[in-house]
């Protein structure tokens, strides 16, 4: 690790010296700079690479060695006082010991002047610099041109490399400004580079709002580019970008950036139907790619198959120390006892349990994830769905998966229509006067469709009553009133989302929620409903 750090900081004047030459004129710099910038950077990158991959095979070929060590990491490093030995506690007393803990929706529940902050943890360890290093490795490998100088471009202000070296990228050859959090001057950055073979952002919904919010403010980006905002009169550029925007939103990435391959967002809670949107409009024919799967707060995941589409993660034996709580098809009961991680079965779903140092606790997270095969000795899996995502009204159990399906389902009836976002809510959230049974409050934001008929919103209801033998018997019953559905108008989840956002200790990347528990939230949302 000394070495690596050593190496580093032996590349860092060429960057430093390549921007120096940037900030006096961007025309200027020279070739040489900038190609033996990249092949520096390329070097240690593929000998950090190879470091990092080799320390993942030992890990994974001797995981109950690995996780032990993780454990005792924690503990050593635990803050506060421990009430376990720090050097000589082995997994099967440190479980005896300490209890499982559930991450409390409660903190969800309404405060009238301002949104509880989480108390999840941040989780740190090897993962993130994993993901990082070796996802750089395999997205050059699947797309040999990608990371080309000046092939690069993120429109969001964070990444979504999970360890951020912002040097390094701008030795890679990144367009987009060292430092720079304007999403505006960002995304002005990326459409004046026709080159682009990567596009970044860090998570499928930011890269959604940008689309979005691309169509909308599209007449005022090309007047900027014309008038050279950056420093460069590009009317031509400008006109490009105005005739692609006129043919609409289906494929519209691609026009703009012909010789784009691939979008890198970081898959987290929520991302789905983001990325759906997107694969089916804006970024039609392009492949994605997520270098890590990051839950509650930090990197739980590694992905070293970028070809395969469902997103199979590798679950590293490292820090943060991971259990595997098994769990029942369509409950929550605990089950008697955690799992490590060599004794996942394929196939069966658990929820995550993690400990670090930073809250030395065995913390259930509600991510739930199915075996789908192993890497060594370690599980990959598949994340499936959020426990604290669940709608239930009347004791029923109607899970994030459920609903999504029941959704896409109807929204596949609804003519001409894409669905974009939606958020849900229990009526009893709403306090609800009119007398009703309880039921589900949906909010959709949908492209292609301004109106919503009374038929399409009943076909929600009848596509949950067919996914859920339970919701159907509460229905018939009527101990549950049918689900009302809202669409809202565009751009109503940017707004949403920069609510959630503005919780300043929020965990990192902002999950998308599907269930709202917040009713200030859920106003924000009902002031902007069109039918």
């Amino acid at each position: 690790m000394l070495l690596l750090w050593l190496l580093l900081l032996l590349l860092l004047p060429l960057p430093l010296l390549a921007m120096h030459w940037q900030q006096r004129s961007r025309g200027a710099r020279p070739c040489w700079l900038i190609s033996l910038q990249h092949r520096v950077a390329w070097g240690l990158l593929g000998w950090a690479a190879v470091w990092q991959q080799r320390k993942l095979e030992r890990s994974t070929l001797n995981v109950a060695q690995s996780q032990q060590q993780a454990l005792r990491w924690c503990l050593k490093k635990a803050q506060g006082s421990c009430c376990l030995p720090r050097e000589n506690t082995d997994v099967s007393t440190f479980q005896n010991h300490l209890p499982l803990t559930q991450t409390s929706h409660t903190q969800e529940k309404e405060s009238e002047e301002k949104l509880l902050p989480s108390t999840l943890p941040q989780y740190h360890g090897d993962a993130p610099l994993q993901a990082t290093l070796l996802g750089l490795i395999t997205l050059n490998k699947a797309y040999p041109e990608a990371l080309a100088p000046g092939s690069t471009a993120c429109v969001t202000p964070a990444s979504p490399w999970p360890c951020s070296v912002p040097w390094l990228g701008h030795a890679l050859g990144r367009v987009s400004p060292v430092g720079a959090k304007d999403a505006r001057t960002l995304l002005l950055e990326a459409l004046i580079s026709p080159g682009l073979r990567v596009l970044e952002a860090r998570t499928a919904v930011e890269l959604l709002d940008v689309f979005v919010g691309l169509e909308a403010d599209g007449e005022e980006l090309a007047e900027a580019i014309a008038a050279g905002s950056l420093g460069r009169l590009l009317p031509t550029r400008a006109a490009e970008l105005q005739e692609a925007l006129q043919q609409g939103p289906r494929g519209l990435a691609l026009r703009l950036w012909p010789k784009l391959q691939v979008v890198v967002t970081l898959d987290s809670g929520g991302q789905a139907e983001a990325v759906a949107a997107l694969r089916v409009l804006w970024c039609q024919g392009l492949a994605f790619f997520s270098p890590a799967y990051a839950a509650s707060g930090g990197v739980m995941a590694l992905n070293l198959w970028p070809e395969q589409p469902q997103g199979s993660y590798l679950l590293p034996p490292g820090v943060p120390f991971i259990e595997l709580l098994p769990i029942k098809e369509g409950t929550q009961e605990e089950a008697a006892s955690t799992l490590l991680l060599t004794d996942a079965q394929k196939e069966e779903d658990y929820e995550l349990v993690l400990t670090d140092s930073a809250s030395l606790t065995r913390c259930r997270l509600g991510d739930v994830v199915q075996v789908a095969g192993t890497y060594n000795q370690c599980p990959v899996v598949r994340f499936t769905c959020r426990l604290g995502q669940t709608l239930s009204v009347r004791g029923e159990v109607t899970d994030e998966t459920v609903f999504s399906a029941a959704l896409a389902q109807a929204v596949g009836q609804w003519p001409g229509a894409k669905l974009l976002d939606h958020v849900c809510v229990e009526s009893s959230i709403l306090d609800s006067c009119d007398g009703s049974a309880p039921h589900y409050e949906v909010f959709v934001e949908l492209r292609g469709l301004r109106n919503l008929s009374e038929e399409n919103r009943d076909k929600l209801d009848h596509c949950l009553q067919d996914a859920s033998p339970q919701y159907k018997s509460l229905r018939l019953r009527g101990s549950v009133g049918p689900a009302k559905v809202h669409l809202v108008g565009p751009g109503s989840f940017r707004v949403l989302r920069e609510a959630l956002a503005a919780c300043s200790s929020s965990v990192w990347p902002p999950e998308m929620p599907r269930v709202l528990r917040l009713r200030r939230l859920v106003q924000l949302l009902q002031k902007r409903v069109l039918s």
